[in-house]
């Protein structure tokens, strides 16, 4: 039997790859609302609070947006910023039971839309374009399950989020929004930790385009 040789697969051009149309961040508007609890908290204190809910509950399971904006005519990330110092995600942990969707959904408007119990902010979730697992909650998260790790404590979940040509933004007063390049984070775990830094290596596969009209 002779060696059969594996048909080598073509690379995309850029026509072929998925496009997501972002926006200038002039067309969006931003206003406050009240604080919200633990966006504050120290690293000992969210260690202690997320170790009593896994005994709790068991695996905790996070989603957070990826928000895309354009600036100066490069792509920018929408971040929330914690103190002056830390970067979060818009998102966060996912009750019992509750679906990833329906969860990023719940956490973007009471992380970034007005408070309205009854309102549909019409968010618009994309694919999953990246996960990761914790082994410890202060232990650096892998993109794929731990290995010799009994039981992963936590699995965190990127979704795109494509946005509208506007949208007004409501964010809680203890954190601000900040739009930031792709070039700034990629690459800079030191600053936005190996998550946010990886975004821009996640969003290779696509083609950007900037519509201003």
């Amino acid at each position: 039997m002779g060696l059969e040789m594996a048909p080598v697969a073509t690379e995309s051009s850029p026509e072929q790859q998925p496009e997501v149309a972002i926006y200038p961040l002039c067309r969006y508007y931003f206003g406050a609302k009240d604080a919200r609890p633990c966006a504050g908290e120290t690293a000992a204190d969210r260690a202690l609070r997320l170790k009593a809910n896994f005994a709790a509950r068991g695996l905790r399971t996070c989603v957070h947006g990826v928000l895309l904006v354009e600036l100066s005519g490069h792509p920018h990330v929408l971040l929330l910023q914690v103190r002056n110092s830390s970067f979060l995600l818009p998102g966060g942990r996912l009750r019992p039971a509750e679906q990833d969707l329906q969860g990023l959904k719940r956490k973007l408007s009471s992380k970034l839309a007005a408070e309205d119990r009854n309102g549909d902010h019409h968010w618009q979730i994309g694919e999953c374009i990246g996960m990761w697992w914790r082994s410890e909650f202060d232990a650096r998260p892998f993109p794929y399950p731990p290995p010799n790790t009994r039981a992963s404590k936590e699995c965190v979940k990127l979704f795109l989020v494509r946005l509208p040509m506007a949208r007004q933004f409501v964010v809680p007063r203890n954190l601000k929004l900040l739009a930031v390049p792709l070039s700034q984070i990629h690459d800079n775990a030191q600053v936005y930790g190996p998550i946010i830094s990886a975004i821009p290596n996640l969003l290779s596969k696509f083609s950007f385009n900037v519509v201003r009209d």
